[in-house]
């Protein structure tokens, strides 16, 4: 197929586009003003369009004259970005490109009759802190966000609901990890991610090469509706913490009481902490055949950090 990637310059993104290629899919992919960027998709095999996701006639005339097969939206402006009490505030942007970017790109792919489309959801921390503590497509969202969190839910519950009702796949992806840059990578080195009160919240975690695989399985594969691509061993963050520490030659994490963590933070990141529930990634391995390369953060996190330990431990001096 010819596929367009919207986003195909970011983590995911640059990733996705070899798995693609490899596949013997032909890329169109999109990236963000940097000549670098493009240079780095050209590199991957892929033809590079700058594209804002936002600007609606852009988005119908990049489509248009790709005359793709497939669509697939991996669009997002996470870089830095971390969950606070100011979490609409910082996924401002990403909540657009999950709502209007959604949409235009909707348009125009009913415009030139592509049906194929694929896009990137969220799965952590998103669904009901009630019953189990792994929860499935099918389990209830959790009707109830914290203040300052309602927007960013609500924009991907959005983006499920029309991908979705367009006969397209929205994959909630576990929390990415892979890149030796990653985000949460030097609050860990500096202990100064915490285990929160009781540190029983679930986070699901899905190392990027996986979530690559995934996504084309799914492109390939895949019937409409949402599928959880993550690994298979979802963990309280008392468990994972310590040893993502461990790996990066840190030292152990914090503890800190819900109520600081409340003061400081906000509820949204005591519930993370304390409540999240995880999500269970049996349909898409039933569905889509998917064998993951890492089926634990337990693999994953040495395999991905393991050889920056020496690195974190100069940082850890500084």
């Amino acid at each position: 197929m010819r596929v367009f990637v919207a986003g195909a310059s970011g983590a995911i993104g640059t990733r996705l586009v070899p798995h693609l290629i490899d596949r013997g899919h032909e890329v169109i992919g999109t990236y963000r003003s940097s000549p670098e960027k493009a240079e780095h998709l050209r590199a991957l095999g892929a033809e590079a369009i700058a594209l804002d996701l936002l600007d609606a006639s852009a988005v119908r005339k990049a489509v248009l004259d790709a005359t793709p097969d497939a669509i697939i939206h991996q669009a997002t402006a996470l870089a830095g970005g971390g969950f606070s009490r100011k979490l609409d505030k910082t996924f401002a942007q990403t909540n657009r490109l999950r709502t209007e970017g959604t949409d235009a790109l909707l348009a125009v792919a009913r415009e030139a009759g592509v049906s194929r489309i694929v896009a990137q959801s969220f799965a952590p921390y998103r669904y009901a802190r009630e019953g189990g503590m792994v929860k499935t497509e099918d389990d209830q969202l959790d009707p109830n966000p914290a203040a300052g969190s309602e927007r960013t839910f609500a924009a991907m519950a959005y983006l499920d609901k029309v991908i979705s009702d367009a006969g397209g796949i929205a994959l909630r992806y576990g929390g990415f990890y892979g890149n030796a840059d990653d985000a949460l990578l030097r609050p860990v080195r500096k202990r100064l991610f915490p285990i929160i009160g009781n540190g029983e919240g679930v986070t699901p975690y899905i190392h990027l090469d996986d979530a690559a695989t995934a996504t084309v399985l799914a492109l390939e594969l895949g019937s409409a509706g949402i599928y959880n691509i993550v690994d298979d061993d979802p963990a309280p963050l008392r468990e994972w913490l310590p040893v993502l520490a461990a790996v990066l030659g840190a030292k152990p994490p914090r503890h800190l009481p819900s109520w600081l963590a409340r003061l400081m933070a906000g509820e949204g990141v005591v519930r993370m902490g304390t409540q999240a529930r995880g999500a269970s990634n049996a349909k898409s391995k039933r569905e889509l055949g998917w064998t993951l390369r890492y089926p634990s953060w337990r693999q994953g996190f040495v395999a991905a950090y393991g050889s920056a330990t020496v690195v974190g431990r100069k940082l850890n001096q500084r």
